[in-house]
């Protein structure tokens, strides 16, 4: 577990704002060495604070606009003879709509979020879902808005 300091929170704050900000732009915006921004930024990696520096991409943007929620209860006992969420889980990765998927507890054992052109096209991107030998059951609800998008700038400032 890492615990960021104040500069660490400024930084992490100052690249979720303005990513494409750079190290020398960081480093003037905080009032700090270029080296010790660097530092800092290279740290929260290793740490494995920072995971990503890659874009956040809108699905809706590319042309997928609904969102849906599908809890899926997976086989006990694998028809591929693996066992467990694993052949579930490479099962999903497969398919390109599967934006996430998480092992979750209560009724269901999966929870994944989904991605589709249209409500008819969700039909389809759930049947490739249970085409899996090893999907019992699933239940699909279908996002109407989102309220609060990903984030975890509250938790940057809350540590």
């Amino acid at each position: 577990m890492y615990s960021p300091d104040g500069l660490d929170r400024d930084i992490m704050r100052l690249f979720a704002r303005n990513p494409r900000i750079g190290v020398l732009g960081a480093s003037r915006a905080l009032g700090v060495a270029r080296g010790t921004v660097q530092a800092r930024l290279e740290r929260l990696e290793v740490a494995g604070v920072l995971t990503s520096w890659a874009p956040t991409i809108d699905p809706a943007a590319l042309g997928f606009p609904v969102s849906a929620f599908a809890t899926l209860e997976i086989s006990q006992h694998s028809a591929s003879g693996i066992g467990g969420h694993q052949p579930v889980a490479e099962h999903l990765r497969a398919i390109p709509e599967v934006l996430e998927a998480h092992t979750i507890t209560g009724a269901a054992d999966l929870m994944v979020r989904l991605v589709a052109r249209s409500n008819a096209d969700l039909q389809r991107v759930i049947d490739r879902v249970v085409a899996s030998p090893d999907v019992v059951r699933a239940a699909t609800v279908i996002v109407l808005d989102t309220e609060i998008a990903p984030r975890v700038l509250p938790l940057v400032e809350s540590s």
